[in-house]
Parts: structure tokens; C-alpha cells; sequence
């Protein structure tokens, strides 16, 4: 799977990199985002929950930055184990340039990531869809938590409730996730 886009950010280069750096607003903003812990220096533990169509699966692994070039670019290397859901790993480079406007930052973004066990058997469609929708609400989270909005904290909210209903599941309709546990 890869994934390439670029965001415009409502705030100075210095900035977002800041953000891009502090992990208090990274779990904020990262949907289904447990925890985010140092592990070293420049790598972190990650946890978090993540559905893929209808699989949902509780993710645990680390990432790691590297080529740091603050505050322009650096490269993240991930990697991630969900039990009997599979795993995924790979990286995605995060490049940082002023905006075209005064105050705003491009954000541009380009990542490469392999999944595996269950989690490849149901499609490289709805796995690249999760991602963008993932990705998506990353950074309108990102871009609220920048501003200072309160759609930062009722995104954060209504992640750790769980009051999002997933998308394209009915009542009644059963899941992966009973099929996946009793592998």
C-alpha cells in the first residue's frame, strides 16, 4: 500500500514541527490511539485499536524516526502486531516547507506499508481505504489541536468512548472480530 498527500497547516513551520514531535498531541490525534511512550531516543512503544473494514484488531508496536532534519523532514519506521489480525509495518517520510500563506506550513507525507495475515486476505481496497480515512481524521485532528479548537478534544472524546459507530456496520451483523478470535 502507499499513500501520498500534502496539507496545508494554520500554523508557522517551527511549529507543527513541534507538534509533529510531542506525543500528547500525536495520541489526541491519531484515531484509536491507547499510548504513545518513549522508548529511546527518537522511538517509541504504540498502542492502539484500528478497523479494517470489519476487521478491528488491537494493535501493538513501535516506531521509530530517523533521517531527522529538523524542522523539515524525518522518516518514520513502523511496525505492529495485532495478534490474530496480522501485522503491519513500513515507513512514510514527512516533509516540512512554509506555506504559500503567511503562518501555514506544507505538510507533504509519502508512506509505503505491507500488512499481512487476516488483515491481507480481506483486500488491498478496504486496507487502502481504512488508511486514508485513518489518515483523513489524523489530520483533521491535527489541524484542530493546532488551532486550539474544541474539535480536538470531542474527536479525543469520542474515540476513547467509542461513541463513533464504524462505518458500514449493521445491527445485528456480525464481524470479523468473533471469527478472528476463535483462530
Amino acid at each position: 500500500m502507499e499513500l501520498t498527500e500534502t496539507h496545508t497547516l494554520p500554523v508557522p513551520q517551527a511549529r507543527a514541527w513541534e507538534a509533529l514531535n510531542d506525543t500528547s498531541i500525536l495520541k489526541a490525534c491519531i484515531p484509536g490511539c491507547d499510548s504513545i511512550d518513549a522508548d529511546g531516543e527518537n522511538a517509541y512503544n504504540v498502542a492502539m485499536t484500528a478497523a479494517v473494514g470489519p476487521v478491528k484488531a488491537r494493535f501493538k508496536g513501535r516506531m521509530e524516526l530517523t533521517n531527522i532534519d529538523a524542522p523539515h523532514t524525518y522518516t518514520i519506521v513502523f511496525e505492529g502486531q495485532g495478534g490474530a489480525a496480522g501485522f503491519s509495518k513500513g515507513s512514510a517520510t514527512v516533509n516540512l516547507e512554509p506555506g504559500d500563506e503567511a503562518d501555514t506550513t506544507k505538510l507533504s507525507y509519502s508512506a509505503n506499508a505491507q500488512v499481512g495475515g487476516k488483515l491481507a486476505q480481506i483486500g488491498s481496497r478496504l486496507v487502502d481505504g481504512a488508511a486514508r480515512k485513518i489518515a483523513g481524521e489524523f489530520f483533521k485532528r491535527f489541524g484542530a489541536q493546532l488551532q486550539g479548537g474544541p474539535e480536538s478534544q470531542d474527536a479525543a472524546a469520542a474515540d476513547e468512548t467509542g461513541a463513533e459507530v464504524q462505518e458500514g456496520q449493521e445491527k445485528g451483523k456480525k464481524s470479523w472480530t468473533a471469527w478472528i478470535s476463535k483462530s
